[in-house]
């Protein structure tokens, strides 16, 4: 059974980069632990998905179109459809003084937050302080390096109800489902969470969300 664009499907996956090696991402908690990028808060497991809606980097979504599911893939993805490619406008100089005002004593290899004269809050790395200067790269910390992805495609989910939950799964972690009231129709989906404990911020934004994906699968 191929994988087209819109099914919703589940996969492991392991992320690393080919230059170095460095696994940056990964479903199963193992990897995670060796690769010293376990996050206790984190959810590990088989990840559900809806090919072709952004749920993984572009690079990965495109090439999930056409794979089989119960089969095992090694994808390269080069960094214009994984992290992007080097950008030099965004190596930015600063003076220490603008760090200091913040609170921030930079030195190389700093992951650091600046704020603008007008506002707008950047993320990016100090590369180099000398002379009164703070030069900080704003590109991804991957940008420039190539992606491979070790993929086993799990499930292809059928049932229209199994697959809202699929996408509350993805989007409402940790949800208490015999809380949850599904109705699907041919064209709409009415999802209704009752007395749910998580934090109301993230139910809120995860509503927003899966209306998003439902709408990408066709429902009004």
């Amino acid at each position: 059974m191929k994988v087209a664009k819109k099914d919703v499907i589940k996969l492991h996956y392991t992320g690393k980069i080919k230059e170095t090696g460095e696994i940056f991402d990964t479903t199963y908690d193992d990897v995670a632990k060796e690769a010293g990028i376990y996050n206790e808060k984190g959810i590990y497991g088989p990840v559900p998905i809806a090919v072709g809606a952004g749920h993984v980097i572009k690079g990965l979504d495109e090439t999930l179109e056409g794979l089989e599911v119960g089969k095992k893939y090694t994808i390269e993805i080069p960094p214009e459809k994984a992290f992007g490619k080097r950008d030099p406008k965004l190596i930015k100089t600063f003076t220490i003084g603008q760090f200091r005002r913040q609170g921030i004593y930079p030195f190389p290899g700093l992951d650091v937050e600046i704020e603008t004269d007008s506002g707008k809050k950047l993320k990016g790395r100090v590369m180099s302080v000398s002379s009164g200067r703070v030069r900080v790269d704003f590109n991804h910390p991957f940008a420039g390096k190539t992606a491979v992805y070790e993929v086993e495609i799990l499930e292809k989910i059928e049932d229209p109800i199994e697959k809202v939950k699929a996408l509350i799964e993805l989007r409402i972690p940790r949800i208490d489902f015999e809380k949850v009231e599904i109705e699907v129709g041919e064209e709409d989906v009415k999802v209704e969470f009752k007395d749910q404990t998580i934090d109301p911020r993230n139910l809120v934004l995860g509503e927003i969300l899966l209306e998003s994906d439902l709408k990408f699968l066709g429902y009004e």
